[in-house]
């Protein structure tokens, strides 16, 4: 036929499907959330705790790129496939390999001997993504058993383009006749519907996850598996992305973080530039100004908010410190903690230290 996409072309041919949907009215994020959980517990058997699911959908407000880790057996994967099945579009898991080194492991290549471009399963799903309305959850299984800011550099510099008609990824370096529709330049739009899921273990078998990729992301740490619980029967909820982005900005609206949240902030940034010289940064103090209200929208409290988003952004920087000047330092920097927020207020934060602490 001349045509070098050929599943791609093809959904050319059967765009109209895609635009036809009905979604869900009247939902909101403490709805979705509490559904969500209670979907996955009656209709997967997978449980979690009502907090690591507000931490999850938060995340998912901020960042188009998750970063969820923790001990194998904790249902990682599990939950970022169960959140397409909820909203009625399947997640689409891509097994990360340990030779991947650019983009073309994960969106394919042109291969000159055949003349057709080697489609993969991701490229598909951001072509079909662009015709539709839905929710796309893509998960990056195992994501650092390969270095992520080599196969996934281009993804993350386009990410952090604030205009998302912008975001266009280099696909071909030349144009045919042929080429599907929506291909311009030899390039695709990075769709704004889709978000990249991935799942990390931190052992002897895999790369240390760089700043780079943890400063854009967002991160949950799964640790211990839920207890069962009782779920009523729930049924999956199709929500469009249009509707998702449009809670969370009434959430952004609604529930500000609070005057008093924002000077222990700037407290708290003052006295670590002063003891370690590191700071927030515009990039990480825009994500609390997103994750907070988002947060509390879900049904969460803000404190606990903050908590959670300090200890992953802010004192995971710590580890950058001399160990010994960690050591003499962390007690200053818990008693600084209680008295900022009150005692024992800050609990993940307080953890994260005493661990770097007894690490140092």
């Amino acid at each position: 036929s001349g045509e070098r996409f050929c599943m791609l072309s093809a959904m050319d041919r059967e765009k109209e499907k895609f635009g036809k949907r009905k979604y869900e009215q009247g939902v909101s994020l403490e709805y979705f959330c509490e559904s969500f959980r209670n979907f996955a517990a009656y209709e997967l058997k997978l449980y979690y705790d009502i907090e690591d699911i507000r931490r999850f959908v938060s995340g998912l407000a901020v960042s188009k790129m998750l970063i969820l880790q923790g001990m194998s057996g904790t249902g990682k994967t599990s939950l970022a496939h169960a959140l397409g099945t909820f909203v009625d579009n399947p997640s689409v898991v891509i097994p990360v390999q340990p030779v991947w080194k650019e983009r073309s492991d994960l969106i394919g290549y042109y291969n000159e001997f055949t003349k057709r471009f080697n489609e993969t399963l991701l490229l598909e799903k951001m072509y079909e993504a662009n015709y539709s309305k839905d929710m796309y959850v893509t998960v990056l299984d195992e994501m650092n058993i390969a270095r992520v800011e080599y196969y996934f550099a281009e993804f993350l510099s386009l990410l952090e383009l604030p205009n998302a008609e912008q975001r266009y990824l280099e696909v071909v370096s030349d144009k045919w006749e042929s080429d599907p529709q929506s291909l311009v330049e030899g390039r695709i739009k990075l769709p704004d519907n889709m978000w990249f899921i991935g799942t990390a273990n931190n052992d002897d078998s895999t790369f240390a996850i760089s700043d780079k990729v943890y400063d854009r992301a967002m991160i949950l740490n799964l640790d211990t598996k839920c207890e069962r619980f009782a779920a009523p029967k729930t049924a999956r909820r199709p929500v469009s992305a249009e509707q998702f982005t449009e809670l969370v900005s009434v959430a952004l609206k609604e529930y500000e973080i609070s005057r008093r949240n924002r000077k222990r902030l700037e407290a708290l940034d003052k006295y670590l530039i002063d003891h370690f010289h590191i700071t927030f940064g515009n990039r990480i103090m825009k994500q609390i100004r997103q994750y907070i209200p988002v947060y509390v929208s879900c049904g969460g409290d803000e404190l606990k908010a903050l908590d959670d988003i300090l200890s992953k952004k802010i004192m995971r920087k710590l580890e950058t410190q001399n160990p010994i000047y960690l050591r003499n330092s962390a007690e200053g920097l818990l008693a600084y903690i209680d008295d900022l927020f009150g005692t024992d207020k800050m609990p993940l934060c307080k953890e994260y230290i005493h661990r770097l602490q007894r690490n140092a």
